[in-house]
């Protein structure tokens, strides 16, 4: 049984967990988790962790197509990015390490990660921890499923399989998704009262109140010292050491390596995941067509330029280039403030 407790959560155990088996070359995209923080213990075999901070996000091109709750994808392939497409990528800092068994990974809220398996037989554990900030996050993931479901039906009411992502059983009607946005609200004035709204974070789009938070990796066995840039070990003086124990190892940021072992994506990318109810699901690799869209206004202006080839009156705007605009993480933030402040007025 994994204990999740030993890493500073009381009460914690393997039941809240789920299981991830893989082979070589199984990986999962690039995308961050919606909410909490994860824990993932590595079993047998190793995996490497492409990890990018929340900062970053206006460089990793996010998209909600193919719809998965809770799950924001980059449209970026970021072990052999196209930087003619996607030129605000090398601006991105991106951290390595190869987990390998006995390790345990601490990856904080909002951190990007891409995670390939490089053992013929790969086996981890994760657990996600919840966190206070993911009651806000609730009713940001509600707004994202009623726009997502009511264009993309709207577009082609028969082929949901185009934009859903396998994980994802069905779309969900519009009175469905009403239910789920009302109930999240309702959610978060149960949790925190009004008093939340007064002192809740001022709409700011240039990513001000981001907290940076560091990587970590625990090990219960003792690591070597390697000359690989993928796990950056090194003295760390005490006052700075992590409450958990003397263990931890900062992953820091490394210099742009080569792509992984495989020179590139694998054409059979996909990794088996067994959720607690013992049900099998297979993450995809995401390969519709890649379009831009950053948080960033400077970066937008970028990459018009940089991607035009056509005059601006040819350029075909799709339902998807919509969805890129209003489902973009920090857009949806500002709604669900907006939303949830407007609310508090009326109690």
């Amino acid at each position: 049984d994994v204990m999740w407790s030993d890493f500073g959560f009381p009460g914690r155990n393997g039941q809240e967990s789920a299981l991830w088996i893989g082979s070589m070359g199984a990986h999962t995209p690039c995308h961050l988790d919606t909410y909490g923080c994860n824990l993932v213990f590595q079993v047998q075999g190793r995996k490497r962790w492409h990890l990018f901070p929340p900062e970053d996000t206006p460089f990793l091109y996010p998209t909600r197509i193919p719809y998965e709750e809770s799950s924001v994808f980059s449209k970026i392939n970021v072990v052999n990015p196209d930087l003619k497409r996607f030129p605000q990528f090398w601006k991105a800092r991106r951290h390595m390490v190869t987990l390998s068994p006995g390790q345990v990974l601490f990856v904080p809220r909002h951190w990007w990660h891409y995670v390939e398996s490089i053992d013929p037989v790969t086996v981890s554990i994760n657990s996600w921890i919840e966190l206070e900030e993911d009651h806000q996050a609730r009713v940001e993931e509600a707004i994202t499923r009623m726009l997502v479901c009511a264009l993309k039906t709207a577009e082609n009411p028969h082929d949901t399989r185009a934009w859903l992502n396998p994980t994802e059983v069905e779309e969900t009607s519009h009175e469905v998704n009403c239910r789920y946005l009302n109930g999240a609200v309702s959610a978060f004035f149960d949790h925190y009262g009004t008093s939340k709204v007064v002192e809740t974070q001022a709409l700011s789009t240039d990513g001000e109140y981001v907290i940076k938070e560091e990587l970590n990796v625990h090990s219960h066995v003792e690591v070597e010292q390697t000359s690989s840039h993928n796990l950056t070990l090194g003295t760390v003086k005490q006052e700075a050491a992590s409450p958990f124990g003397p263990d931890l190892v900062p992953v820091i940021p490394g210099s742009q390596e080569p792509p992984s072992e495989r020179g590139g994506m694998f054409a059979s990318d996909g990794e088996d995941f067994v959720g607690k109810n013992g049900k099998r699901f297979r993450k995809l690799h995401y390969t519709k067509r890649q379009r831009m869209m950053s948080e960033s206004e400077n970066a937008v202006v970028e990459q018009i330029a940089s991607n035009s080839t056509v005059a601006p009156s040819q350029t075909f705007i799709s339902t998807d280039d919509l969805l890129d605009c209003l489902v973009n993480p920090q857009v949806t933030r500002i709604v669900a403030q907006l939303l949830i402040q407007g609310k508090s007025l009326r109690l």
